[in-house]
């Protein structure tokens, strides 16, 4: 399942919960139960370059660990 992420309008919180496809644009609970409404919002990541796999990315749209691109050598 993937990870959403969810924002309140009021105060900008932010919650990120593991929900199915399906579920995704459906209601959100509060979970301080202070009746906010949270919406689903474009979740955005970045990745360290000590993370990144051995070999590093490739600009081939790649990325196996190998160095090699997508691995198909």
């Amino acid at each position: 399942m993937p990870l959403y992420e969810y924002r309140c309008e009021e105060d900008g919180d932010t919650l990120t919960l593991l929900r199915s496809m399906a579920d995704a644009d459906a209601p959100v609970e509060d979970p301080e139960e202070l009746g906010r409404v949270f919406h689903r919002i474009h979740s955005t990541f970045q990745m360290d370059a000590t993370t990144a796999p051995r070999g590093g990315f490739d600009s081939t749209g790649g990325g196996c660990g190998c160095g090699h691109g997508g691995c198909g050598h």
